[in-house]
């Protein structure tokens, strides 16, 4: 399977910057890992195009972005999770979810993720993360991030996220855009991308025609001068590790842990992002306990 990767770009002179990636890969692998249905392989694949996008953008190697959705609607919450490298994991909470096509005849991600809030949380190595929260406009989540980057960032932009899936519920294409206004920005400027934005056609089409990312951008930005300014690799990747999950134990203190070791059973914890199981004997939980 071809790599998925973004591209960074800016036009019209710095007055805008861009970013376009092809995620294919990395939406299936989330599918195959929690046994999604095709609307929450939808949602979930937009968040996670979305989220390898957004953790380009961060500047420090160890930073960290975190996006989650607190809903109404069946899925009830989906949890992104992304580096500076732009690798991304992710897990709804509900994975299997089945509803009928929306009024156009699309999956319905809307009508899975009802009313809610969007949380995007940056840990940038600072006392305490930076945390923005906006109401979910839609839950189609292209529109809310949309929303978003105007409302807690000050940055207009626009925002183009799909997942296109084969009839045996596999996904066929996936990916998406993120171009942001620079204050510079000149009025003449802006219409330009307007009209292109309002005129283009999906994004699940575009790359299904067989085009890039890079030429995702030149439909988009050909006209104002693009300039492609690199090209970085993202995939599914989670970090989970035994001592990682021992460290969680061990938070959540020794009166809980003790309840543990009271049970007299092996514990099994399950990794939410990449379904690994992990198992810990009574030996293991007192030596946890120091």
């Amino acid at each position: 399977m071809v790599q998925d990767y973004i591209v960074r770009a800016t036009a019209a002179n710095a007055q805008i910057r861009a970013f376009a990636v092809t995620s294919k890969a990395l939406v299936e692998q989330a599918r195959c890992i929690h046994n999604l249905s095709p609307v929450i392989t939808a949602g979930l694949g937009r968040l996670l195009t979305a989220g390898a996008m957004m953790g380009s953008m961060l500047k420090g190697e160890k930073d960290l972005l975190t996006i989650q959705i607190h809903c109404d609607g069946p899925v009830r919450g989906l949890t992104i999770t992304a580096d500076a490298n732009a690798n991304v994991k992710g897990a709804a909470l509900e994975p299997q979810v089945m509803l009928p096509p929306n009024a156009v005849g699309k999956l319905d991600v809307g009508g899975a993720l009802g009313n809610g809030i969007l949380s995007v949380i940056k840990d940038m190595g600072l006392k305490e993360p930076y945390v923005g929260q906006t109401q979910l406009q839609t839950g189609e989540i292209a529109e809310d991030l949309t929303y978003y980057f105007a409302t807690s960032e000050q940055v207009p932009s626009a925002v183009g996220l799909g997942v296109l899936m084969e009839k045996d519920n596999t996904v066929k294409q996936a990916g998406g855009f993120i171009i942001q206004l620079m204050p510079s920005a000149e009025d003449e400027t802006i219409r330009v991308l307007e009209e292109k934005i309002k005129t283009m056609d999906s994004v699940t089409n575009i790359l299904n025609d067989g085009n890039t990312p890079e030429q995702l951008l030149q439909l988009l930005l050909g006209d104002l001068e693009l300039e492609i300014n690199d090209k970085i690799p993202t995939q599914y990747y989670c970090d989970c590790s035994r001592q990682r999950v021992e460290r969680a134990l061990i938070s959540l203190g020794k009166k809980d842990i003790q309840e543990m070791i009271d049970d007299g059973k092996q514990i099994e914890v399950r990794c939410q992002f990449c379904d690994k199981i992990y198992h810990f004997e009574i030996d293991d939980l007192k030596r946890m306990q120091g």
